[in-house]
C-alpha cells in the first residue's frame, strides 16, 4: 500500500506561480511512476502529468511549456511547478501513482490517489 500527501495549494492571481508537493510512504518510490490529475467543478477528473520510472514524462497539451514535474527519490516526494497560471486551471489536484503503464492516462489505471489540494487562480 502506498500513501500520498498533497500540500501547496492555495490562491493565486493569473500568471502566478504555485508548486505542489506529494510525499509517497509505504513503497519502493522509485519503481513507481508518479503524477498529477485535477478536477475542476462540474468536470471530470483528467491527466496532468506523470514521471515515470524511467525518467521519462507526459504533459498534457494544456499545461505544456507551463508545468514541471520533478521527482526527489531520496525524499519520496514529487513536485509540480506550475507557472504562467490561468483560470481555467482552478481545479483540486491530485497526487497519482502506480504501475500499470499508459493505462494510468486515465483514471481507472492509478492505484494510488492522494485527497486532494486545492487550486484556485483568480482573473
Amino acid at each position: 500500500q502506498v500513501q500520498l500527501v498533497e500540500s501547496g495549494g492555495g490562491l493565486v492571481q493569473a500568471g502566478g506561480s504555485l508548486r505542489l508537493s506529494c510525499a509517497a510512504s509505504g513503497r519502493t518510490f522509485s519503481s513507481l511512476a508518479m503524477g498529477w490529475f485535477r478536477q475542476a467543478p462540474g468536470k471530470e477528473r483528467e491527466f496532468v502529468v506523470f514521471s515515470w520510472s524511467d525518467g521519462n514524462t507526459d504533459y498534457a497539451d494544456s499545461v505544456k511549456g507551463r508545468f514541471t514535474i520533478s521527482r526527489d527519490n531520496a525524499k519520496n516526494t514529487v513536485y509540480l511547478q506550475m507557472n504562467s497560471l490561468k483560470p481555467e486551471d482552478t481545479a483540486v489536484y491530485y497526487c497519482a501513482a502506480g504501475s500499470r503503464g499508459t493505462t494510468m492516462f486515465n483514471v481507472r489505471g492509478i492505484d494510488y490517489w492522494g485527497k486532494g489540494t486545492l487550486v484556485t487562480v483568480s482573473s
